[in-house]
């Protein structure tokens, strides 16, 4: 088995509700994810994928979506506010945790066609969450 992963950095801001510790405030990440492929075998180039092909898939994406962007929960009652003055708000689902953000990743990357296996996503020097949908 064959793997490669590539790491794309970004800047974001959330808070979580129903959250009892500093993360209930609003508050800003300079973030890393690592997008891991995974094949069997490799292309006519003897790759599982370019490299520089999934950072522009991944990045133009994120550019768009997430970075330098406010992501809070559908349910926060600053998503209004936030809207109205024109900011940059991306409305979730669920709280926006390090472990929805890989998620979102993931499903982004895979719904492209990509053989991906795994996203981490690195909160902080120190933490990160990630997101394989086998285990």
């Amino acid at each position: 088995m064959y793997r490669v992963s590539k790491s794309v950095s970004f800047c974001y801001g959330h808070r979580l509700l129903n959250y009892q510790g500093k993360c209930r405030h609003l508050h800003g990440h300079n973030a890393r994810a690592v997008i891991t492929l995974e094949s069997e075998t490799l292309d006519e180039r003897g790759m599982v994928e370019d490299f520089s092909g999934v950072k522009r898939l991944v990045w133009d994406w994120l550019d768009r979506e997430i970075d330098h962007t406010l992501l809070l929960h559908r349910e926060d009652p600053l998503l209004p506010l936030l809207q109205s003055a024109g900011e940059r708000v991306l409305a979730t689902e669920q709280n926006p945790t390090a472990e929805a953000i890989a998620r979102m990743i993931y499903d982004y990357v895979a719904g492209k066609g990509y053989p991906v296996i795994e996203v981490a996503l690195w909160e902080t020097e120190t933490s990160y969450a990630s997101y394989c949908p086998t285990g």
